[in-house]
């Protein structure tokens, strides 16, 4: 070969190598995977329960981390039931992800118990240091961190305060909860059975485990003659609350739910947090692990920013006049 032509071919080959590089002269960006657990159905049926989960998708993009391009989402969903939980933690750890987003207590658990290696961001879970998820909240441990659904337990007695306020006379209410799959029994919480007696309350708890033990469960309220309800959160209550707003209405229950969609949906009333802007911090907390943070040196956040939702209509139907000051104190009324 020529001398010219074997420089030619040098200067071509050095040309392709070139273009195949980044243009800052990096070298290409990481490809990750994240694993993502969801104690829900995998597709929603409420609008404000897809927004509450494309918010975790926007900040991770917010981070730089963009699905298709430098990102891989394993997405499994347990539908509401706890027990599907363990299977799909090991399925999911099993791929050996960089990192897992768990939302929902019974899934958090499960990967705890799973792999104590890959570390986990939380989110949708009501105190974690009571139930054993993370040592405490500014030091949390291990490899679970995140975001604390609520600020713990006080906020079902917060629920309950409101709910009197908007039915004043109402002396019983029904309590319902899922039962779930833990061995230990499902008692009232200590705040909310103390705001209970404040507010000169009979408070009685309803477990239900499947969708069809809702209408018995519904019939046993009726049957005790209780006078409003109170609704426990749980990723089955979510997943089902479109079926327990439309018991709740034929059983003629004003129902204070954890849920802003189930008032979107027709409920009487809620109160939950302001969730989006919460959730986006999520991508806050897998950036820093991705870059090296330790998750048992991140501290657990919680919510500071909660919205209370009336429906008039739904008010109406049951004969019932909402106080105005509970009106005007309202973040949204659906009329």
């Amino acid at each position: 070969m020529r001398p010219r032509r074997i420089a030619l071919s040098v200067i071509l080959a050095f040309t392709l190598v070139a273009a195949s590089l980044p243009s800052d002269g990096q070298q290409p960006a990481k490809v990750y995977r994240i694993g993502f657990l969801v104690a829900g159905p995998a597709t929603p049926i409420y609008p404000t329960m897809v927004r509450n989960r494309e918010a975790v998708v926007e900040g991770l993009r917010e981070r730089g981390y963009i699905e298709g391009q430098n990102l891989v989402i394993e997405r499994r969903y347990t539908e509401g039931q706890d027990e599907r939980a363990p299977s799909l933690a090991a399925e999911l750890v099993g791929l050996k992800p960089d990192l897992i987003i768990a939302h929902g207590t019974a899934p958090v658990r499960a990967l705890k118990q799973a792999t104590s290696t890959i570390p986990i961001v939380m989110y949708g879970v009501m105190d974690p240091v009571g139930k054993g998820l993370v040592a405490s909240l500014a030091h949390p441990g291990g490899n679970v961190t995140g975001l604390s659904e609520t600020i713990g337990t006080e906020l079902m007695g917060k629920r309950l305060q409101l709910l009197k306020e908007a039915v004043p006379k109402v002396s019983r209410v029904a309590v319902l909860s899922y039962l779930g799959a833990q061995a230990e029994p499902i008692k009232l919480s200590e705040p909310l059975q103390a705001a209970a007696q404040a507010l000169g309350v009979t408070l009685q708890l309803y477990l239900v485990k499947e969708p069809e033990e809702l209408e018995g469960a519904f019939a046993a309220m009726t049957k005790a003659g209780e006078k409003a309800l109170l609704v426990i959160p749980h990723p089955f209550i979510g997943t089902h609350v479109g079926r327990i707003v439309d018991l709740a209405a034929q059983s003629r229950l004003p129902a204070m739910y954890p849920y802003r969609w189930a008032a979107e949906a027709g409920g009487f009333m809620a109160y939950d947090l302001s969730a989006p802007a919460f959730y986006r911090r999520i991508g806050i907390y897998v950036d820093k692990i991705l870059n090296g943070a330790n998750p048992g040196d991140l501290p657990v956040e919680r919510p500071t920013k909660f919205e209370l939702l009336l429906n008039l209509k739904t008010a109406k139907a049951l004969g019932l006049k909402i106080p105005e000051s509970l009106l005007r104190r309202a973040d949204e009324v659906i009329r």
